[in-house]
């Protein structure tokens, strides 16, 4: 099949009767001339089906349009939710996401960084499974700048994570508001950072009584934690928060194979809001939305859970006294270091 030929910024003034000069700033809105002719000149772009040629808008603006995605989070659990807000906020400034998986490999982390530095991306940002490891490449004194985002940044770095202390706080209070007395919390293993925060503000609400169980993040965990609640000797609770949704999904199966009404006798409420669960329509458990889709061109509004829920804030982590900008949207204010913003969404 032949091959269809690339239309040309020669062809659009053609076919507009425009020099190409006039037909370049029409394009690019800049110059001076009639709207009717800027106007002019954008319609028969969009009928020949023109498109700038890439090359040439970056060696002209000193800019490559694209931003790199760094992560050791294959699965894509934390990742792809960031990737798909960050290509949102910069889709309409056309500025592309790649994304390189570096699985915890070193030697893999360094060819993939080279390869975006080569292709000169505009910045990186860095993402990962656990806010507590550092990504497997240094990635400071770069030539662009780099956000971290679920992952341990360099102490002088913008780094964003959600609050889980904020979170644990919410889902616990909401429970004893329904009425719920005897609560337990379900979560991974307590190596993690995010864990430990998460159970210590459980605590503090719940009391130092209540009960916390560690084991993978999993559904078969869930199920096998409400053994332990149900065949133990302490009292069952009626009132679960699980430290992900997974867990959640795990636990609600569990209880109904025991014939437990859910929500009726126990409430769950899971960390996380995961679509998959989320959407689940026998799924019966309260979302906390620690939603991923952590950076968009303006502030988002609250999603809408299986039940509505308070969002945990986004802590942006960076130097005091210092502002944050990028060529396509900025914070627009500075902020002091750990500052919680209410919004789940933070322009960059």
């Amino acid at each position: 099949m032949a091959r269809a030929e690339r239309i040309r910024i020669y062809d659009v003034a053609r076919v507009a009767g425009v020099s190409v000069a006039t037909a370049s700033k029409a394009l690019n809105d800049t110059g001076r001339m009639t709207e009717e002719t800027r106007k002019r000149v954008k319609q028969t772009a969009a009928a020949l089906g023109f498109r700038p040629n890439a090359m040439a808008r970056a060696l002209t603006q000193q800019r490559s349009f694209t931003i790199g995605l760094l992560t050791n989070d294959t699965y894509g659990r934390f990742t792809l939710p960031v990737m798909a807000g960050v290509s949102e906020a910069l889709v309409d400034q056309g500025v592309s996401v790649f994304l390189c998986g570096i699985e915890d490999d070193a030697t893999l982390a360094k060819l993939h960084l080279d390869a975006m530095l080569d292709k000169q991306v505009d910045g990186i940002i860095a993402t990962g499974k656990r806010i507590d490891r550092r990504l497997p490449v240094d990635l400071s004194h770069l030539p662009v700048p780099v956000v971290y985002a679920f992952t341990e940044g360099p102490d002088d770095a913008v780094t964003l994570v959600s609050d889980d202390a904020q979170g644990a706080r919410d889902a616990t209070e909401w429970l004893q508001r329904i009425g719920r007395t005897t609560l337990a919390h379900i979560t991974g293993p307590d190596t993690f950072a995010s864990v430990s925060t998460r159970a210590d503000a459980f605590h503090a609400i719940a009391g130092q009584g209540a009960q916390v169980l560690h084991g993978t993040w999993s559904e078969a965990w869930g199920h096998e934690a409400v053994d332990r609640l149900w065949t133990g000797n302490a009292p069952r609770p009626d009132g679960i928060f699980c430290g992900n949704d997974q867990i959640a999904r795990g636990v609600v199966d569990a209880l109904r194979e025991r014939g437990v009404d859910v929500p009726g006798d126990v409430s769950v409420i899971g960390f996380d809001n995961w679509e998959i669960v989320a959407a689940l329509p026998t799924a019966s458990l309260a979302i906390l939305g620690s939603t991923r889709r952590v950076v968009c061109s303006r502030p988002c509004a609250s999603p809408t859970f299986v039940r509505r829920f308070p969002i945990p804030s986004i802590t942006v982590a960076m130097p005091p006294n210092t502002r944050t900008e990028s060529s396509a949207t900025s914070l627009g204010r500075s902020f002091r270091s750990e500052e919680r913003l209410s919004s789940r969404a933070v322009d960059l």
